[in-house]
């Protein structure tokens, strides 16, 4: 697992980030600092131009403070409310271990700064 810090305007959360291909190629890209938009009431995401590696992604449940990838779309993704939904070709990242994710229910587009710690 790599400790990597995430910066918003209102507050600095922490995640645990899993080793896999996709966190090696996000790694290697920080810090990075991403417009994430607010998708569906449920999730901040940020489509990249190309599609990064992930020979993990299966169809999968998320729980809250879940950071992934969702191949189809090139999409890295931030769950922060709950929908019980299934999604398919998701590779997962990491876990925010803390923070308040209600900001993001009304936020609009969120800057967000990833760091290695």
């Amino acid at each position: 697992m790599k400790k990597v810090n995430l910066t918003t305007a209102h507050q600095r959360l922490t995640a645990n980030f899993e080793e896999n291909a996709t966190t090696a190629a996000l790694l290697a890209q920080m810090p990075l600092t991403l417009p994430m938009r607010n998708l569906y009431t449920r999730e901040l995401t940020y489509r990249f131009p190309h599609a990064l590696p992930a020979n993990e992604a299966h169809t999968s449940g998320y729980v809250v403070g879940d950071i992934a990838y969702w191949t189809p779309r090139h999409s890295f993704v931030i769950f922060y409310r709950q929908t019980g939904e299934v999604i398919s070709d998701l590779q997962k990242v990491g876990h925010i271990n803390s923070g308040d994710f209600k900001q993001f229910r009304t936020a609009g587009t969120v800057e967000m700064t990833f760091e290695q710690d």
